[in-house]
Order: structure tokens, then C-alpha cells, then sequence
């Protein structure tokens, strides 16, 4: 099992209305040149939300909603400080509840 942590806010916000995807760009950049291996993910309408354990954050959070899950809590830190109105979290998965951490409820 592995721990995932998280930011989630509306799909609109975080893919249209921030610089999201620039971040994640040069996020990318980055680890190429240190040859590290991509640990975040960007999940539209992320099927973790729904799980009971996260119920509170899940419900504060606008729909369709999407999220960046990540294995780093540092990145997922700096992108809650960068972003500002998102919502923050953590899991395990795979769980009863969240068998898979990336899917979509799409």
C-alpha cells in the first residue's frame, strides 16, 4: 500500500483558470534532467473523492472536479501554497475504499 497525497479543486480551475499545466511542464523538465521517475499524476473527476475516509474534503470540492496525486508530499505542498484555493489531502491505496488511486469517476 502506498501513501498518495493530494490537491483538488474544480476540473475548470485547476486545468483552465491556473497555470497548472505549465507547472507540470517544467515539473516534467525537471525530473528529466535528474533522471527521476514521474511520481504525480493530473486525475480528472477523480473517483478517490468519493471514499468515505475523505467525505469531508471530498464535499468542499466543486464538480467536476480534478486533482494532481502525487507520492511526494513536498510537491503536493508547494502546489497547495502556488495554487492557494485548493483543497489537500492524503490516502492509501489500493484499500477497500480506493482500490485504485488514479481512477476516474468519469
Amino acid at each position: 500500500m502506498s501513501t498518495y497525497h493530494f490537491i483538488a479543486a474544480s476540473e475548470t480551475f485547476l486545468t483552465v483558470e491556473e497555470p497548472l499545466e505549465e507547472v507540470l511542464r517544467e515539473r516534467v523538465r525537471h525530473y528529466g534532467e535528474q533522471g527521476k521517475a514521474i511520481d504525480f499524476w493530473l486525475v480528472k473527476r477523480p473517483a478517490f473523492l468519493e471514499a468515505p475516509e475523505l467525505e469531508p474534503i471530498g464535499s468542499a470540492v466543486p464538480r467536476p472536479a480534478a486533482a494532481v496525486v502525487s507520492t511526494d508530499e513536498k510537491f503536493i505542498t508547494f502546489l497547495k501554497l502556488r495554487l492557494e484555493f485548493v483543497a489537500c489531502g492524503r490516502f492509501e491505496a489500493p484499500s477497500a475504499a480506493i482500490p485504485d488511486a488514479l481512477a476516474s469517476a468519469a
